[in-house]
């Protein structure tokens, strides 16, 4: 254990102003800490991914490939840092080959997936769920420092609801069609869609002091959503994976001092490059 603890500590990755990304001991499975400049305590709890689901064809069942399970009992992949990404591969069932990379920036992580299809069977839709979880000033389980983007400007992504109960999922469509039953109970846990879609595929956190922002985009996305009383962000893309073939999607986190309007202008600058 205390080995394990060394190697993990020794793979870390730390930007310029002291912000750091390590590798979770207390867990077998790909889960990622990152701990604000000055702090012990980690901000952010990353499951990395916390599924990977995949269907043949539009209309069939979805399987999970991958599902993380909390604690010791798993089989810890092989890490490995290269430059300031920390990586690993993995063998799913189906014959498909993922590797996953979190690369250190100067205003976040970028999450790096590849999946390579070694069979014939073609994939009409795979994807990795990034589950960023904010703790300390970036927890937010009433979601009053929570945002979307529309076209007029950052509206919470709660201001539907402000006073609902827990558990809950409060989901804003971006591509998707915004359902039809905005308020929806689904095993015990009640859905709540925005009435109005976003305008960009970003959702953005404001720290409780108000000194940072934490933000997820991708290049595209059917919807965003969180979990409030995990204030976590999903922005999780899809691609088909055809027979013999390999795809790539890209989560981009944010965790900058600035505001909402900074974290704006990164996912501006940044969503043409992500894949």
């Amino acid at each position: 254990m205390l080995a394990t603890l060394l190697l993990h500590l020794a793979l870390g990755l730390k930007r310029e102003d002291g912000l750091r990304l390590t590798i979770d001991s207390d867990n077998a499975d790909p889960v990622l800490l990152m701990t604000l400049p000055g702090e012990s305590a980690a901000a952010v709890q990353i499951i990395f991914p916390e599924h990977v689901s995949a269907r043949t064809r539009e209309g069939s069942e979805g399987e999970h490939l991958y599902l993380y399970r909390p604690g010791l009992d798993s089989d810890r992949p092989a890490w490995k840092r290269i430059g300031q990404s920390l990586q690993y591969e993995r063998e799913l069932p189906h014959d498909i080959h993922m590797l996953a990379r979190a690369t250190m920036q100067n205003d976040g992580v970028l999450f790096h997936y590849e999946f390579t299809n070694r069979s014939n069977v073609a994939w009409d839709m795979i994807y990795a769920v990034t589950d960023p979880r904010m703790k300390s000033i970036l927890q937010d389980v009433r979601l009053e420092r929570t945002y979307v983007h529309h076209a007029n400007g950052f509206d919470l992504l709660a201001s539907e609801e402000p006073r609902f109960s827990l558990p809950a999922r409060f989901v804003a469509s971006y591509t998707w069609p915004v359902p039809k039953e905005r308020i929806e109970k689904r095993d015990g846990i009640t859905h709540y869609s925005k009435s109005r879609a976003v305008d960009e595929p970003l959702i953005a956190t404001v720290s409780s002091d108000g000194k940072w922002v934490a933000a997820s985009f991708t290049r595209t996305v059917g919807n965003v959503w969180s979990n409030p009383e995990l204030t976590c962000q999903h922005v999780d893309p899809q691609k088909s994976l055809p027979a013999h073939a390999t795809v790539t999607l890209e989560v981009k986190f944010l965790v900058m001092r600035g505001t909402l309007e900074d974290a704006q202008r990164a996912f501006q600058e940044q969503r043409s490059v992500l894949k």
